[in-house]
């Protein structure tokens, strides 16, 4: 009997590399740690994405069922594998459940983990209750109660988005852009304000990166059509008065103080690697990048390749993703790998 492929991670990227395994004829195991697949879009409850505008539960929960459907797919959920020994063409993993898969060649589609707050502890994230995180607010939206201030489930009249919280900030040992992160605030903010019209919207921002295409559709739209205020700043601290939120800084553009009262403060949080990279750099045997996603090798020769033969690697576990590049490296990941399977026959 052929072997299968094994996929780690049941995100988009995994879910994409099974899919597109299973339709070209070939056996997958699909192993995922949680106890649902679908990803952080599914496990953390995002809204609409980015740049699609669809429902996650829509998009992504369609991939999930894909994959649930097929038959040529076995799904381990609540499971990892705690080694992977062997070569292309043969490899054993044993799985935390205590089984073994044996498999032709690995994709891992293992993630990222979003930025803590805490870690930001002058922002106010963790001492004052309404400021959160723009995965809250994606939280708030999608379950349809709409975007309320903790505190007191009040509808704010002014909010603040403070953007790079956990990017490019060498103080707390994270230089790299999240890259989706500027989008996803401006998507937020239109939300904002399509929910609750009286409510005023502020961007604090150090540089805009929505990239290629998303400047008219994010940047421009949200400032032109829907009134969303944006400043050039440095942010100092967000305290409180005892009624509203203060946020202290600097409008770098005109180099004068600036403190602004807000009913919710939201922080964009950014992509950090893998909670469990260390450990699953040990369990594959493959190598880590400086900043401690899994490194890639030689991408042009071999697409998700990774320092280890047989192993491939797509998505956000190599870097900041979005949703949609993650999908395409899954698929992408899934050819290389039966490549190299036909390479080795």
């Amino acid at each position: 009997m052929t072997k299968p492929i094994l996929v780690v991670g049941g995100g988009p990227a995994g879910l994409a590399a099974a899919h597109s395994l299973s339709a070209l004829g070939k056996k997958v195991v699909l192993v995922e740690k949680e106890d649902k697949l679908g990803g952080a879009p599914i496990l953390s409850g995002y809204a609409k994405l980015v740049p699609s505008g669809e429902w996650a539960k829509d998009a992504i929960g369609g991939m999930v069922k894909r994959v649930e459907d097929s038959k040529m797919i076995d799904v381990r959920l609540s499971t990892t594998v705690s080694e992977l020994s062997g070569d292309t063409g043969n490899f054993t993993a044993k799985l935390s459940s205590g089984d073994e898969v044996n498999a032709a060649a690995t994709v891992m589609c293992t993630g990222f983990t979003h930025f803590d707050s805490v870690n930001k502890p002058e922002w106010g994230f963790g001492t004052h209750q309404d400021v959160v995180t723009t995965t809250q607010v994606e939280q708030m939206i999608s379950s349809g109660k709409g975007v309320r201030c903790p505190s007191d489930d009040r509808k704010p009249k002014r909010v603040a988005i403070l953007l790079c919280v956990g990017s490019r900030d060498r103080q707390i040992g994270r230089e790299w852009c999240s890259k989706i992160c500027c989008s996803v605030s401006a998507n937020i903010a239109m939300e904002i304000r399509e929910e609750l019209p009286d409510c005023h919207v502020y961007i604090y921002y150090m540089d805009i990166r929505t990239f290629g295409l998303l400047e008219t559709k994010y940047y421009w739209k949200s400032q032109e059509e829907f009134k969303v205020k944006y400043i050039k700043a440095r942010i100092a601290e967000v305290t409180s008065n005892g009624e509203q939120l203060i946020v202290k800084g600097e409008d770098t553009l005109v180099k004068r103080p600036i403190t602004i009262p807000f009913d919710m403060v939201v922080h964009a949080v950014g992509m950090d690697p893998n909670v469990d990279n260390r450990v699953l750099s040990e369990s594959f045997d493959v190598d880590l990048e400086p900043h401690g996603f899994i490194d890639r090798a030689d991408s042009y020769g071999v697409v998700g390749a990774t320092s280890r033969d047989g192993v491939f690697v797509a998505g956000s576990a190599t870097g900041p993703e979005t949703i949609d590049d993650s999908i395409a490296q899954g698929k992408a990941a899934a050819m290389s790998a039966l490549e190299c399977i036909q390479a080795t026959k």
